[in-house]
């Protein structure tokens, strides 16, 4: 999966289509991502003695991550890229860039 927590990025299926948002977890093994503010469900949690005051609460759920494209700052939604560098102590680094201008990510 190439996404990332942190990554801006905005929804391309789904009723939440077009919203934008940053990733707060990514699950590799399920191939899914959740995204703050979007896909929320609300949550009826019963009072117990962890969570002493129960009632509804939002939860924010995961989306599939082909559902979601990361934003490029000049051309917007793209796909990902990547391209390997050499770095100052001789390894070699795999950076990602964007897909249409070829910037770094």
């Amino acid at each position: 999966m190439k996404l990332k927590k942190g990554d801006r990025v905005r929804v391309l299926a789904g009723k939440d289509r077009g919203k934008e948002g940053e990733i707060s977890r990514a699950l590799p093994e399920k191939n899914k991502v959740i995204v703050d503010g979007v896909n929320v469900a609300k949550r009826h949690q019963r009072s117990t003695k962890e969570t002493m005051q129960g009632g509804i609460i939002d939860k924010d759920m995961p989306l599939p991550a082909s559902a979601v494209a990361i934003l490029c700052p000049t051309d917007g939604p793209t796909r990902i890229g990547y391209r390997v560098d050499e770095s100052s102590t001789g390894g070699r680094v795999k950076v990602r860039i964007c897909r249409k201008c070829g910037g770094d990510l």
